[in-house]
């Protein structure tokens, strides 16, 4: 039979069909190929032989060469133990078995080299060791085994149907044996020199037997660097296919409105970092082909004020642009927002959402499909199917991690040729995350914030100190300034966070009583109507304080408000108290952000807590919150793929991520089609990888 990477696991020696239906369910593994790339956990070291009277009094486990010189079977309450007495040239110890004596003894042979592994106890003045692994040192000098012993993953069906890490260990012996270890190369022979990679051959053989550390350090970067290129391949080649496949409206001018609202109507000073972001955004916008770019800024970095710039293009072109917002409140702040720039400039701007009126609906319906609206800002209303434009050529996408692909798509559809897209979020993704996730589109960072702003300052208070807090709480509204105090919001609890959130609220207007205050409050469990009153009586200083569930969390625009209280602050994530945190600060006056606990506090809880203390940077926040909770949790359920890398870990090989981002470009902008005769093995993994394991069952 020819034996291929794609033949079944079943007819591998010593598998057989009961063992292959326990591989299939229990670790995915139906080939040849699923087998090999089952890469060890860890690696017990044996390149070293202790002699015996090297041996300490600790748990380790070691590796003796020596002899057997005598073998006795010794009476104990309940039946007997067999103990073998063996020597080296400087002393000697025990071995002795519980179980299976028998057995053990028949296959014993006394001075005999033999290789023993295993713990060793201290007893009666004496070193023994129970149940050794025990090989003959002529047979272990054969095997094709390393020093370092692989241990593999296992489950616990596996070890009660007798599948073992030995019986691994021998079927993995057993598939190097049938295809004498040789596997096709998977890179080109540039990168391969380039990095000093091992080739893929010796980077199986020292993955699964090392020889030595080096080689095992070796074999492991070449695989993770494979794993990761392949993917960033696939992302960066999705993304030239993107551009040179999908026709975009090429804007060919700089016109009147973009001219005039910069030089007349700009309110402020654009950071270095928005004018290149504006400058990366316009070389999309007449490049011919659609823009995908994602537009990442921290909350509060003037990401909206790019977004507004970059719909002044589409109308100098004749064209018109939309903004879609996650909430009615925040498409509605977007709106209150840029009214006073459209009035300025004589553009006609609707906003669309959930409440709007039948009535209004007919005719902004009618007056978008005649091209009357230039700019159209809404909820997901926009994606309806009845909402048809005269000629729509920038969509801009707000928080895009609230809406579906399917929903993104929609909007595509609303033209002939699908719109420039701009995605906007102020949630920072990690570098390593965003290269992963988002490879296929081009990233914008708007990395500084405006002058003027002052950073927030953090503080952690316990919740023996809540009559400090309300002191603290009088003398800023005595000052004139507004508070927010949020709860938790979790959803399978939402009875006790309902309850928590009315506890807070009647001892905070005990506190706080009328008329010298007045409160606002904001849950999930109220109609949108009334919500949108108690947010807008806020927003109008009618309310000194907002007590409130997450709700808040997203894009509400209270310049006068300068401090925000988080309850509980141990059970919110940490780029979810970042984004509440940038509910504050929004205007010229010093803002604080108090986060309250009580006195347990997990080390995550902590870790979470000092790094909002310490630092305001979304980015460097994010990268802790990757390392504490992991890629798939980030991303949400709908984006948490990242996670199914066989041997490569986005947080920990960063450094290898970029360098496989980095010669994937490389590559495919020399040679996109990989076509070059040097690039072939690449191309040929491509094909295969595809074929049989689509790449992004890797990675989602």
């Amino acid at each position: 039979m020819n034996i291929t990477l794609q033949t079944p696991i079943d007819y591998l020696k010593g598998v057989g069909p009961n063992r292959a239906d326990l591989l299939r369910k229990e670790l995915d593994i139906h080939t040849y190929q699923d087998l090999i790339n089952l890469f060890p956990n860890r690696y017990i070291d044996r390149t070293h032989y202790y002699k015996i009277n090297q041996l300490q009094r600790n748990t380790s486990e070691v590796q003796i060469v020596g002899e057997i010189i005598n073998l006795k079977e010794v009476a104990q309450k309940r039946g007997k133990r067999l103990v073998a007495e063996f020597r080296d040239d400087t002393g000697t110890m025990q071995l002795v078995w519980f179980r299976g004596q028998k057995w053990i003894k028949e296959q014993l042979r006394k001075n005999k080299p033999y290789v023993i592994f295993g713990k060793t106890n201290w007893f009666n003045g004496k070193f023994n060791m129970p149940h050794p692994e025990l090989e003959l040192l002529d047979d272990h000098k054969k095997n094709l085994r390393s020093s370092m012993q692989a241990v593999y993953p296992s489950t616990e069906q596996l070890s009660n149907k007798g599948i073992t890490n030995k019986v691994i260990c021998k079927i993995m012996q057993q598939l190097f044996l049938d295809t004498k270890g040789r596997f096709a190369e998977t890179l080109s022979k540039n990168i391969l020199q380039k990095h000093q990679l091992l080739s893929k051959s010796d980077a199986l053989f020292n993955i699964h037997f090392p020889k030595t550390q080096e080689l095992l350090g070796r074999a492991q970067f070449r695989l993770k660097f494979e794993e990761l290129f392949y993917i960033q391949l696939q992302l960066v080649l999705k993304n030239m296919i993107h551009k040179s496949k999908i026709r975009g409206f090429n804007f060919e001018k700089v016109g009147d409105y973009l001219n005039t609202f910069y030089k007349h109507h700009l309110p402020f000073e654009l950071t270095n970092a928005q004018k290149r972001v504006l400058r990366e955004i316009r070389a999309d916008l007449g490049s011919n082909a659609q823009m995908n770019r994602l537009l990442q800024g921290d909350v509060g970095s003037g990401k909206t004020i790019v977004a507004f710039m970059s719909t002044l293009m589409a109308l100098d072109n004749d064209f018109q642009a939309c903004l879609m917002a996650p909430t009615e409140i925040l498409a509605i702040q977007h709106f209150n927002g840029l009214t006073e720039y459209c009035k300025t400039l004589n553009i006609e701007l609707e906003i669309l959402t959930g409440s709007t009126k039948t009535s209004k609906r007919r005719e902004l319906h009618k007056r978008l499909e005649n091209g009357e609206i230039q700019i159209l800002i809404g909820t997901h209303a926009l994606l309806e199917d009845k909402v048809k434009f005269k000629n729509l050529g920038l969509a801009i996408i707000d928080e895009q991690h609230r809406f579906g692909v399917k929903q993104r798509s929609k909007l595509w559809h609303k033209n002939e040729l699908p719109p420039n897209v701009l995605v906007m979020t102020a949630t920072p993704i990690p570098r390593t995350l965003a290269m992963s996730v988002y490879g296929n589109l081009d990233l914008s960072i708007i990395d500084e914030l405006p002058a003027g702003r002052k950073p927030i300052k953090t503080v952690h208070r316990y919740d023996n100190n809540r009559l400090k807090v309300f002191r603290f709480m009088k003398d800023e509204i005595a000052k004139g300034r507004q508070i927010y105090v949020v709860y938790p919001l979790i959803q399978e609890s939402e009875t006790m966070d309902y309850k928590d959130l009315m506890d807070g609220y009647e001892s905070i207007s005990r506190e706080f009583p009328t008329p010298n205050y007045q409160i606002s409050i904001v849950h999930g469990k109220m109609k949108p109507a009334d919500k949108d009153y108690e947010m807008q009586r806020f927003f109008d200083h009618k309310t000194n304080i907002m007590v409130a569930t997450t709700v808040i969390e997203v894009g509400v625009n209270v310049p006068n408000a300068s401090v925000m209280i988080i309850e509980s602050a141990e059970r919110f994530g940490l780029s979810q108290l970042h984004q509440l945190r940038g509910r504050v600060g929004r205007g010229a006056e010093q803002s604080y952000c108090i986060l309250m606990t009580s006195h347990k506090l997990s080390n995550d809880s902590k870790t979470r807590l000092e790094t909002m203390v310490r630092s305001s940077d979304g980015f460097e926040i994010a990268e802790v919150d990757l390392k504490l909770r992991g890629p798939g949790d980030i991303m949400g359920t709908q984006q948490s793929g990242v996670l199914n890398l066989r041997i490569a870990d986005i947080i920990k090989d960063r450094d290898i991520l970029e360098q496989a981002r980095h010669d994937a470009k490389s590559i495919l902008k020399l040679d996109p089609s990989l076509s070059l005769s040097e690039h072939k093995a690449i191309l040929n993994t491509y094909r295969e990888m595809n074929k049989y394991r689509n790449i992004w069952n890797y990675i989602s």
